[in-house]
């Protein structure tokens, strides 16, 4: 994948290599999580969408304390301010327990309903190969 195409918080170059961190243009924060703001419609938008652009944001939560106070006290807003709007039936829960790696849940709910269904989950995992 080409540098240029690439959304990924540490570049990747074929043959294994880690390329160069690139540093942010003047004015704009580093390890943003969208290049562009994005408004997601529906349920299947989200389904494709909203994955990729919750890994950054679990890999921001990961290096960025500040990032994680305001995604933990709010995700659907920290995702607003980030340039990510969410229709209004979709809703994101965090979780972080002490001794867990984080996890993002997204729920959808629809109008007059009580229940919310899962639409999809995210949580760090750890692997080690040899």
């Amino acid at each position: 994948m080409s540098q240029s195409s690439s959304n990924a918080l540490v570049p990747y170059q074929p043959g294994g290599q880690i390329a160069p961190v690139q540093r942010a243009r003047s004015g704009e924060a580093p390890f943003k999580i969208v290049r562009d703001d994005i408004e997601l419609h529906n349920r299947e938008e989200v389904v494709k969408f909203l994955p990729d652009i919750l890994g950054r944001a679990l890999a921001r939560i990961w290096i960025d304390p500040g990032f994680y106070a305001d995604f933990s006290g709010d995700p659907k807003g920290c995702l607003e301010r980030a340039g990510v709007h969410l229709p209004e039936e979709i809703s994101i829960e965090f979780s972080k327990a002490v001794a867990d790696r984080p996890k993002i849940i997204v729920y959808e709910q629809r109008p007059n309903s009580r229940f919310k269904v899962r639409v999809l989950y995210l949580q760090l995992v750890m692997m080690a190969g040899k």
